[in-house]
Formats: C-alpha cells, structure tokens, sequence
C-alpha cells in the first residue's frame, strides 16, 4: 500500500537532530505539524524556534476504511472503538502492520541522514499516532532494525493496542524483575505472532540492553475527551516494565476538544525532553 509524502520541517540551521511525529485518526501529517507548532513553550516561542538544528518529519497515513464510521479515513490502522480497545480488536492488524513497516524505512532514511546516529532521531506521536510509534519501536527491536537506543519516544495522549495481552504475559512470574531484555524481546516478538500480517519472523537475535535506555515520555491529560486517561496509565505500566527511562506527566485542562496537550507546561516538557 502507498503512503503520502511525509511533510517536512528542515531544521533553520546544520541538521544534527529528527524528530518524527504521527498523526492521530482524521488528521495528517501538515495539519499536526501546523497544530503542533502554533503551540508555545512559557516563553512564547514554538519548538522550531528553539530546537533549530532539529528536522521535523510528520508522516501521513493512508486512507483507510473505518468499520465504525462506515467510511474511508486517514488512519493508522482500524480501531473499531477506544470505549473498548479489546473489542474487535483484530481488525487493527492489517493498517497497524502496513504502518509499522512504513514508519520503520522513515526511521532508516532519516538516521542515514545523520550518518547512522540513531541516538539522534526521536519517534513519536498523538492519540493513534501514538499507538502506531510504539509498536513501530517494538517491531524494530524485534528485526534488528533498532539495535541501539534512539534519541527518545514521545508518547502523547494515546494508548497501547493489544496492551491487555501484554500486560498479562509481563506480569508472569518470569518477568517479575523489570527492565530486561527478555521482556522487550518479548513484547516484539508478540508483534510478529500476533498483529503482524505479513508472515514475518522475529530476528534470532538477543536484544541489546542498551536498547532500553531508549527514554520515554509520556503525557495524558486526565480529562482527555477522547482517549481516556487510564488507558494511557496501563500504556505506562507497559512501557516502565520493559524500559529504564520513563518520564510521565498526567495535567488537567487541556484545550483543542479536550485531546491534546497542555499549553505552555506540557511543551515546555517536550522541549526538556528533547534537549536532555
């Protein structure tokens, strides 16, 4: 399936940092990156001002069929409902692995463009943007595409597909110590038994920990109007058991319908974020 073009923010100075950034469900990549960007840190400038040397790419989804509005959308992949993300939860396979694999070559074109630095690309996303960046990292620790830590994944007002089912294998007792490579790999691996439909196989590789200290923020409004709070907590159980840096902020009062974050704290930890 053919995606669109990503659109592009190039840095207004030498290129030394990539920050790529999905959509949620409705929307694309120009119009994120137009919201984004309007949004201010305290001191009244937007990232770009204040992260020059940063590319800011901003991939667009393919036009998808939505069982529960009964029409095409610019989607990731289709959720049939965020009231119950485990209901019909299968037919979220097929977008999720078409996107995943996508996301991943936009990872590679970009590091090869800073000479192979993954430590200086950063994945992310919103709401459903969220969902797909995550599992792209998941899928990429588990082919051997990401064998080094990125700069950081920024995990923004969304949740974690399948999470019920990882949640229950992570809490066995073999994986009652946290933050190993086991649990990672396995949480990739469930990615290519269980979503992935392109009949891949899992790398026969062991899982490098420094991939771990890949850091992550996360950030949830707990009055979010369409993606409830507590699936952003159970997201966050996820990922603080398999990665050793995790950053978490929960705020209140967020404007843009209720889904989106917090004006000017919420940036003004993005901008940290990504400076640290």
């Amino acid at each position: 399936m053919g995606f669109p073009a990503s659109h592009i923010q190039p840095p207004r100075a030498p290129h030394t940092h990539t920050v790529i950034l999905l959509h949620g469900r409705g929307s694309n990549g120009e119009e994120f990156a137009e919201e984004l960007f309007s949004s201010t840190i305290s001191n009244g400038k937007n990232l770009p001002a204040c992260l020059p040397n940063y590319r800011w790419v901003f991939p667009t989804s393919c036009q998808r069929y939505s069982t529960t509005f009964r029409e095409d959308i610019c989607s990731w992949f289709d959720a049939y409902s965020l009231g119950d993300i485990n209901e019909r939860q299968e037919l979220q396979k097929e977008g999720l692995t078409q996107s995943v694999f996508h996301i991943l070559n936009v990872i590679e074109e970009e590091a090869n463009m800073l000479e192979g630095r993954l430590s200086h690309v950063y994945l992310g996303g919103i709401s459903q943007g969220m969902a797909t960046a995550l599992w792209t990292f998941f899928a990429a620790v588990g082919t051997g595409r990401i064998q080094r830590p990125l700069g950081g994944l920024l995990a923004l007002c969304g949740w974690l597909p399948f999470a019920q089912n990882i949640e229950g294998m992570l809490c066995e007792p073999i994986f009652d110590r946290p933050c190993t490579p086991r649990g990672l790999r396995l949480v990739s691996g469930f990615f290519f038994d269980e979503i992935s439909s392109q009949g891949l196989s899992q790398a026969d590789q062991t899982v490098d920990s420094s991939v771990l200290s890949t850091p992550v923020l996360l950030s949830h409004g707990t009055d979010d109007a369409w993606v409830s709070v507590d699936l952003g907590r159970q997201a966050s159980r996820i990922i603080q058991r398999v990665m050793t840096h995790v950053e978490c902020h929960e705020f209140t009062g967020a404007e843009s319908d209720g889904h989106w974050v917090k004006e000017p704290e919420g940036f003004d930890q993005i901008l940290q974020f990504l400076q640290k």
